[in-house]
């Protein structure tokens, strides 16, 4: 079980995890152990809340398929255990970052002392920069 909040968790047959080799550096360990992980997650067959479903649908990125599943591949560690561990905990950072709500902005504007402050530090600057240039004798 891959626990999402108090109230969601993913049960292991949602979770299709292949052990594959891993790419890259590494000499005879990575060509002969297969260390890396697949981790396949289909978000429609699953047994998470609609409100979930249809925030991890509306995200657009390379981990997610046009079929709807969630394809992440963890090969940074020699094990196969860490891999695999470290495969679920992006799985269930993706699916928290994808309910997180996001705070509604309310436009601003700067205040009249503010600007005026502003402009100041620019005229400010002007004047160093202009006695910076030759010296007229």
């Amino acid at each position: 079980m891959l626990k999402i909040s108090n109230a969601v968790e993913i049960a292991d047959w949602e979770l299709e995890i292949t052990q594959i080799r891993a790419q890259g550096n590494g000499g005879q360990n990575v060509n002969k152990v297969a260390s890396a992980v697949h981790l396949r997650f289909d978000i429609q067959n699953s047994a998470l809340p609609p409100f979930y479903k249809e925030r991890l649908l509306a995200l657009q990125g390379q981990r997610i398929s046009k079929e709807g599943v969630i394809i992440i591949k963890a090969q940074s560690h020699r094990t196969l255990e860490l891999n695999k561990d470290d495969a679920l905990e992006r799985l269930k950072e993706l699916i928290q970052e994808a309910v997180k709500v996001q705070k509604a902005r309310r436009a601003t504007r700067p205040s009249k002392s503010a600007r005026r402050k502003r402009v100041d530090r620019k005229t400010q600057k002007g004047k160093t920069k202009s006695l910076r240039g030759k010296v007229q004798v």
